[in-house]
């Protein structure tokens, strides 16, 4: 009772002092976090979750009876689901490695629907031998890695920059200024997009897509950090398995259907006390588990059993953003992402679903749905200015975003044509009391 005491009271004084405490013998802890509020407006309904928070691109035009656009409805809300608390550990030596832990969370939930629920972020302890670590837990994905947008929108560049969160196990290695990374890594709140059902309908995330593959996903990547830089490669293979069961006809087979993609990133960064300047490009495969557009299609189903064989849609997306200041802070950041099309032609004249329960295409013609999100989309770009007033525990800030999507039809080879835009005025509000 007496250590338990002693933990909390220390826990509580690293929460006043924001220093960190010693509990016991090599063992100290440091609490952090931040409350955060948001205020956003948009001209038109858009693809999101966190109910409008975490904001992705506009939803297409669908025209009432009277030529209306049913999507064309501006709307806003306030949130202070993105506060969160986290606790960073350093604990005694484990052999000759140096130990230390993080926990954070935040109170965003799950979807649109549950919101204000306590989520874990991070989770993870690291190993440090010097010029190697070793991390195993949840964090970053590694495609997100050192080099993200500073931006105010909570999605931080996505659906042009890479963001998701999975557990994983993580090994690094410094020689001078030259940093290699490999990770194993398996997926969690943030997944692939799938087929529901034998019979191939839905359109929907859950982790059986990857769990049943028994093939972490595997990055590895390189990075030059020297005088203010950073610069690195990144690749990435990701293995799923869509079905195990095909509904065929009036009886249900047992298949072996399995998709394997390569994505691959380069990005930069240059920071010093003012200036911070940073950009990434990535051609992805099948990322809708970090919250990119894409997915993949049938390419042909065997005619006795229903099992398929799938590609994917490949995607280039590449992001700059820029800024400059110490207390008032002035910033820009671009993006554009283009289609590139499937990597082989897609089954059948494309019938796109974009999410929910598609049905049972009559006469099982499977090659008609697709699986993800955006694959209907020819191109996105987007343009952000942001000004914020920084100064010791606050950052006050307003950020106007335009983005243009371009919707069209799907040829055989996944590529949009008569490709038309709409477009989303995006405006934000925050305010973060840091601690």
């Amino acid at each position: 009772m007496k250590k338990q005491v002693v933990l909390l009271f220390s826990l509580m004084v690293a929460l006043v002092s924001n220093a960190q405490v010693t509990i016991g013998k090599d063992f100290s802890v440091k609490m952090y976090g931040q409350i955060r509020t948001d205020i956003y407006y948009n001209s038109r309904d858009n693809n999101q979750s966190v109910d409008g928070l975490f904001y992705m691109y506009p939803k297409d035009e669908v025209l009432d009876p009277n030529g209306k656009d049913l999507n064309a409805s501006d709307n806003s809300n306030m949130y202070a689901v993105y506060s969160r608390l986290g606790f960073d550990f350093a604990g005694p030596k484990l052999g000759k490695a140096k130990t230390s832990a993080k926990i954070e969370f935040d109170f965003r939930g799950n979807g649109n629907d549950n919101l204000s629920i306590v989520r874990l972020r991070h989770a993870y302890f690291n190993l440090d031998w010097g010029k190697s670590k070793l991390l195993i837990g949840q964090t970053w994905h590694p495609f997100y890695g050192d080099v993200a947008p500073q931006i105010l929108n909570l999605n931080m560049g996505a659906p042009f920059q890479p963001f998701g969160r999975a557990p994983q196990i993580r090994y690094r290695y410094q020689s001078g200024d030259v940093q290699w990374q490999i990770a194993a890594l398996w997926q969690s709140q943030y997944k692939t997009y799938g087929p529901t059902a034998a019979d191939g309908s839905g359109n929907s995330r859950v982790q059986q897509f990857h769990k049943n593959s028994n093939i972490p996903e595997l990055t590895l990547g390189v990075d030059y950090k020297a005088d203010g830089w950073i610069a690195g490669v990144g690749i990435d293979m990701l293995s799923i398995v869509p079905r195990t069961q095909s509904k065929w006809g009036d009886k249900t087979y047992k298949v072996d259907e399995r998709l394997t993609t390569l994505s691959y990133e380069a990005h930069v960064k240059y920071t010093n006390e003012k200036l911070y300047f940073a950009a990434k490009s990535t051609l992805g495969s099948n990322m809708t588990h970090v919250s990119m557009t894409g997915g993949y299609g049938i390419k042909s189903v065997d005619s006795k059993t229903g099992e398929r064989k799938y590609t994917a849609f490949r995607n280039s997306s590449t992001w700059v953003n820029i800024a400059y200041g110490k207390k008032w802070r002035p910033a820009l950041f671009f993006g554009y992402m283009k289609n590139l099309g499937t990597a082989d032609d897609l089954m059948g004249e494309p019938v796109i679903v974009e999410g929910g329960d598609c049905g049972t295409p009559e006469g099982y013609v499977y090659g008609k749905v697709y699986y993800g999100t955006g694959t209907k989309l020819d191109k996105l770009v987007s343009g952000t200015f942001e000004l914020t007033y920084n100064v010791p525990h606050w950052k006050i800030g307003v950020e106007y975003n335009y983005t243009s999507a371009w919707y069209g039809y799907n040829k055989k080879d996944g590529k949009v044509e008569n490709a038309h835009s709409v477009g989303n005025n995006r405006l934000v509000l925050s305010a973060l009391y840091t601690f």
